[in-house]
């Protein structure tokens, strides 16, 4: 007779693999997670955790990879309301002459929110738990993100041109600290600073970001270098290249997450390194831009923390993570005419723990170790177009889909329970899609 006494705890979830990404190329196998509280209380064989823990909550997945929620490092999510809108044209074209115009018609405080929600349940099947992000009216992003359960780093916009949320730089510095105050003790939303690009701020807000942002902490996300004619105007403008005048006001830093960084020299490289600012690669929208090519294998060996976003549905079109580490890791060799440049585990360490600690997260997310945050995606493997499995880490960057993932858990909460969203209502969000449709198109 067993008199040996369990430990009651909050969910206990059984899987074929897990991926921890706490060191390189680890994988358990019929491992199992102990939850509680929110929290990775356990993580050891499955018959141990039985020995040890008792649950009403006990989940098997069979033949299924348990990794660490993907983190979405660069998008902006209102935007999914104008996906397919202007595709197939350059980033300038496609910006002046579209979006742009759009969003002086269409964007409000409601567009935000419903463009918002849609992205929240997007990201959500697609495995995504955490997102960065960079828009106008982040308070109702934050509306949206706090109704769909997910994590969120919401950027507090600047730009010199006004719109529908500020007038001009004082007033988009003053509603961001505004907002980063509201949310100072939130769990699950953070904030960062998020001057658009260096060609449409300029140096005096840039300045005041960098004071503010050391005063508060928290990190300056921003494109950066993303296109050759950026740069050559920037040249010509100034007679210096965006990263030049960025260090020179002081906000090359760890603080500064730099987006797409397509146009790198070596020497800009090593100082990218040199001065610990982290890349944050858009593979997918880049391609479709025509924008050119991140270096991405050569950021990392040179000691860069490279992260991977999507970027917005907009340019990409979609919010879809696992595509974008297939995207990333083919990309990655064409480019460094290298076949072992940035192999799948590195790819998933992008768009995981390298994310989290990029936006100073790491030490609640990113990695499925004991005392982190219960955020855990689970990847069917059990199809047809997955069998046989060798690498589950290899089958998830190169042969798996977002339509492979079942479930989604966030601070413990299961947000996805076999493919169903459980905080957002599908049918609600898709009649919002259609109503923005009919008004935009």
């Amino acid at each position: 007779m067993n008199n040996i006494k369990t430990t009651k705890i909050d969910a206990i979830l059984h899987a074929t693999w897990i991926a921890p990404v706490n060191a390189k190329n680890t994988i358990h196998h019929n491992y199992s997670i102990a939850i509680h509280a929110g929290r990775i209380h356990d993580l050891l064989p499955r018959q141990e955790i039985l020995d040890k823990y008792s649950s009403d909550v006990e989940i098997m997945l069979d033949n299924q990879l348990l990794i660490p929620g993907l983190i979405n490092s660069h998008t902006h999510s209102p935007m999914s309301l104008m996906r397919g809108l202007a595709d197939d044209l350059p980033l300038m074209d496609w910006l002046n002459n579209h979006i742009w115009p759009t969003e002086q018609k269409h964007v409000s405080a409601k567009f935000v929110f419903d463009g918002s929600l849609l992205a929240c349940a997007e990201m959500i099947r697609s495995g995504t738990t955490c997102f960065n992000d960079m828009y106008f009216f982040p308070e109702e992003t934050a509306r949206a993100v706090e109704q769909a359960g997910m994590r969120a780093k919401l950027g507090l916009i600047v730009i010199d041109f006004p719109s529908a949320w500020a007038k001009d730089a004082d007033e988009y510095l003053s509603k961001g600290i505004e907002l980063h105050d509201q949310l100072h003790n939130n769990s699950l939303i953070s904030t960062a600073f998020a001057p658009h690009a260096p060609y449409t701020v300029s140096d005096d807000p840039l300045k005041r970001i960098s004071t503010y942002a050391e005063e508060l902490d928290i990190p300056i996300h921003i494109h950066l270098h993303e296109t050759a004619d950026e740069v050559e105007q920037a040249v010509a403008s100034t007679g210096k290249r965006p990263i030049q005048r960025l260090n020179e006001l002081g906000l090359l830093s760890p603080r500064l997450l730099a987006v797409h960084m397509t146009q790198l020299t070596d020497e800009e490289i090593n100082l990218v390194a040199e001065n610990g600012a982290h890349v944050l690669h858009c593979p997918e929208s880049n391609l479709k831009l025509a924008s050119g090519f991140c270096p991405a294998y050569q950021l990392q060996q040179a000691g860069v923390n490279v992260t991977l976003g999507t970027d917005g549905a907009a340019s990409n079109n979609d919010l879809d993570m696992i595509a974008e580490m297939r995207t990333a890791a083919l990309l990655a060799k064409a480019v460094a005419n290298n076949a072992c440049a940035l192999p799948a585990d590195d790819i998933l360490r992008m768009a995981t723990i390298n994310a989290a600690n990029a936006l100073g997260l790491d030490s609640e997310i990113g990695s499925l170790e004991i005392g982190k945050s219960a955020d855990i995606t689970a990847v069917d493997l059990s199809s047809i177009e997955n069998q046989p499995v060798y690498n589950p880490v290899s089958q998830l960057v190169y042969s798996a889909g977002r339509e492979n993932v079942s479930n989604v858990w966030v601070a413990g909460n299961h947000l996805l329970k076999n493919r169903e969203l459980t905080t957002l209502d599908e049918k609600a969000i898709l009649e919002k899609a259609k109503y923005w449709q009919g008004k935009i198109s």
